[in-house]
């Protein structure tokens, strides 16, 4: 099964609710959340999310590119975005305006191309290791998000509060490392919607015990980079438990776990009334082919 059917499953699975509240034995159906129409998505990634912009070897994000997304059949954006490293940790937490002024300017040229933009906090470093002695400086950062896109259309523009929370930032702590933030976007933006990913980097897993606030524009959010012995074959990063090289795909078990893991999104959605999307997904270049990262 291929991630296109993939998703062609979870909207199905949504539209199979309505007869679970005609069953008297059966809980009262949670109210359904309309999934958030990201369609097809791309991520902008190695631009904004380095350490500064081009350091990890991407160039620059020109305007050309967001034409050439747009003309490849793309409808949606994804902009991770690092702001600690542009922020002061001290009240007001001010971003750098230069900074803030790059980033309204791709977003510009997205919303002119009519595509839709996810705007995101990634790489937060400090969050995970101390979560809630570093939400108010979070919160402060959104603020001045929220101010700076205030007025933008709901349709086409949301934010995504933290991308990948780990290590210490968790379940046991997410809601309330999120709030600062969270009231600080509902202030100028009472109806956007906002996105929200669990803890252990937002795995599939994390769905089981994602916790969300009572908002009816919060909509939830995995990444899938399973089986990660494939993905991430040869992948520097993960040292020292790299993968080897050298793995197929898709072995009799892949096809398996990933009939266990539309089962677990359609279960999510029976459970919660929420359609998660899924925000990255891929498998490492280096040692894959082009045709066997499609496959």
């Amino acid at each position: 099964m291929n991630l296109k059917a993939f998703a062609a499953l979870l909207p199905l699975a949504a539209l199979t609710l309505a007869p679970l509240a005609a069953t008297p034995a059966a809980a009262a159906a949670p109210a359904v959340t309309k999934p958030l129409p990201v369609g097809t998505c791309v991520n902008i990634g190695n631009t904004l999310e380095a350490e500064f912009e081009g350091s990890w070897g991407g160039v620059p994000v020109r305007q050309d590119d967001l034409k050439r997304i747009k003309a490849a059949g793309f409808q949606t954006i994804r902009l991770p975005v690092r702001w600690h490293n542009k922020s002061s940790d001290k009240p007001p937490y001010a971003v750098d305006p230069k900074w803030m002024a790059r980033v309204k300017q791709i977003v510009d040229w997205a919303l002119a191309e009519d595509l839709n933009v996810i705007l995101n906090s990634h790489h937060f470093d400090p969050i995970h290791d101390n979560p809630l002695g570093v939400a108010a400086w979070h919160g402060g950062v959104w603020k001045q998000i929220a101010a700076t896109f205030k007025g933008y259309p709901e349709d086409s523009l949301w934010f995504e509060l933290e991308n990948e929370p780990h290590k210490n930032f968790n379940h046991t702590n997410l809601l309330q490392t999120l709030a600062p933030s969270l009231a600080e976007v509902r202030k100028l933006h009472p109806t956007r919607a906002v996105i929200i990913g669990g803890e252990n980097w937002s795995g599939i897993k994390s769905l089981e015990t994602l916790p969300l606030p009572d908002d009816a524009n919060v909509h939830p959010t995995f990444h899938y980079y399973d089986p990660f012995n494939y993905t991430h074959q040869g992948a520097e990063w993960t040292k020292p438990d790299m993968p080897p090289v050298g793995r197929p795909f898709p072995t009799t078990q892949d096809a398996a776990q990933l009939a266990r893991d539309v089962a677990s999104i359609q279960t999510y959605i029976a459970r919660t009334g929420k359609t998660p999307f899924m925000g990255e997904t891929g498998a490492y270049d280096r040692h894959i082919s082009l045709e066997d990262r499609v496959k």
